[in-house]
């Protein structure tokens, strides 16, 4: 199953694949309510094919976590389909597999979602298979003695025998120092090793009820039959208290942080992330879509400035790229990487130096309206593409309504990215592109390490 939710990437939240302004005239019709037991549920149509997606979302992930007992979230993603009180380990699987339809899992430091891609007349079947497992989970501790070594081999082949993904953990430990945001999904080795079956029921006990969860389906379906099943499945299930869980704040300028890193790679590497806010925590929303824009300014494609000035012009990396995730339940980073071109006998020192002149070139002097404009195209391009199948209109808005925001904002943020200026680039770059709020992270090659 896929389990781990993604490094700090950006995860672009954009819109169905239609022309904007038929767009802003006529959004997919979605509807919102919610059972009595405060399940919430969002049905949005997409009549194009006799298909459904359906996808239940947890406020629930590493985040949420505290020292000692990092990894819960994702452990119990796996348990989820060890058995329930009517099927076996592995049966709901097979029920799925037998119906034709596609199933998965995610972890992520906000959320845990699963969900299901079926053929619009067997919608049924999935959400009671799903319902079942929210009521009544078994938890056996011999599933759970398999399934832990399983994690941890997948830790070992995914984190610590990945020279990137390895030094990406330590570079947002470090960069997080404030907030949830520094446990890695998959947990510490050393946590892994100490959990317990009892540490995974109360997790599941605390977090796992229906007025911690949504419900989405989007495809072939109308709002009607799906809050009938929707009633039929998860209504007998009773609420529950969940704890308080605050957004993850970070600190607003840390101090200028960091680390060498000497790991089994045949290049180095750079690492710099800068602290932002993400839309749930910013004061001023502009900013958080001019970061995005910026993101792309940056590094969007062969005619981007890192591409076209550093690597091609100066011949300075051989490699960069900048992300931002604008949708984090707390705050957020704003990260650039880069690999010197060695060939041509860069440094780290050097490439990080570039990035910095690139950074303040936009401190210095707002984009031209011509650029901005190429892209902001670029960038609606790529959304209304991502957004054209159900299972990413689904995961957008489940995304969104488990951090904390609105599933409307898929529908508006079109007008948001238009209405961000030259002026509004300048003061996001001088705003956060600062060394108070700055994390670096050098990795270089093992044969590198000093004697």
């Amino acid at each position: 199953m896929n389990t781990i939710a993604r490094r700090a990437v950006g995860a672009a939240l954009g819109v169905l694949c239609l022309p904007m302004m038929a767009l802003a005239a006529a959004p997919q019709p979605t509807h919102e309510f919610s059972l009595d037991n405060g399940l919430k549920v969002i049905v949005r149509e997409d009549h194009r094919a006799p298909v459904v997606v359906s996808q239940l979302w947890y406020k629930v992930g590493s985040s949420y976590e505290t020292p000692g007992q990092t990894g819960l979230s994702h452990a119990l993603e796996h348990m989820m389909f060890k058995g329930s009180r009517k099927l076996g380990p592995g049966e709901a699987s097979r029920i799925l597999r037998e119906l034709g339809a596609e199933e998965n899992a995610f972890t992520s430091d906000d959320y845990t979602a699963y969900y299901q891609v079926l053929a619009r007349d067997r919608l049924a079947v999935a959400l009671e298979l799903e319902a079942d497992r929210l009521a009544s989970l078994k938890l056996p501790a011999d599933e759970f003695q398999r399934e832990i070594e399983v994690i941890k081999e997948e830790r070992r082949l995914r984190t610590d025998d990945k020279p990137s993904n390895l030094a990406y953990e330590r570079f947002k430990a470090m960069a997080f120092p404030a907030s949830g945001y520094h446990t890695p999904t998959i947990g510490w080795m050393a946590d892994l090793e100490r959990m317990s079956v009892e540490e995974l029921r109360a997790w599941y006990q605390a977090w796992y009820a229906p007025n911690n969860a949504t419900l989405v389906v989007v495809g072939d379906v109308g709002a009607g039959e799906v809050k009938a099943l929707a009633e039929r499945y998860f209504g007998p299930i009773p609420r529950r208290a969940v704890p308080t869980a605050k957004a993850p704040r970070e600190l607003a300028a840390p101090g200028e942080r960091r680390l060498t890193l000497h790991l089994k790679t045949q290049l180095p590497n750079l690492l710099m992330g800068f602290n932002v806010p993400g839309l749930a925590t910013a004061q001023q929303p502009r900013q958080v879509h001019a970061l995005r824009l910026i993101a792309t300014l940056l590094d969007g494609g062969y005619s981007a400035r890192l591409p076209t000035r550093l690597e091609r012009g100066e011949e300075l990396v051989s490699g960069a790229s900048a992300w931002y995730d604008a949708y984090a339940r707390g705050d957020s980073l704003f990260v650039l990487s880069a690999t010197p071109n060695t060939q041509t006998g860069k440094t780290l020192e050097q490439a990080e130096a570039g990035l910095w002149r690139e950074l303040q070139d936009l401190q210095q002097n707002p984009p031209s309206a011509e650029e901005l404009a190429r892209v902001r195209a670029q960038v609606i391009a790529g959304l209304v593409y991502d957004r054209d199948s159900i299972t990413s209109q689904a995961t957008a808005i489940g995304q969104l309504e488990t951090v904390g925001l609105s599933w409307k904002l898929i529908d508006q943020e079109l007008a948001e990215l238009e209405a961000v200026t030259p002026a509004d680039i300048q003061e996001a770059a001088r705003t956060f592109f600062t060394r108070d709020r700055l994390s670096v992270a050098y990795v270089l090659p093992e044969e590198a390490r000093d004697e």
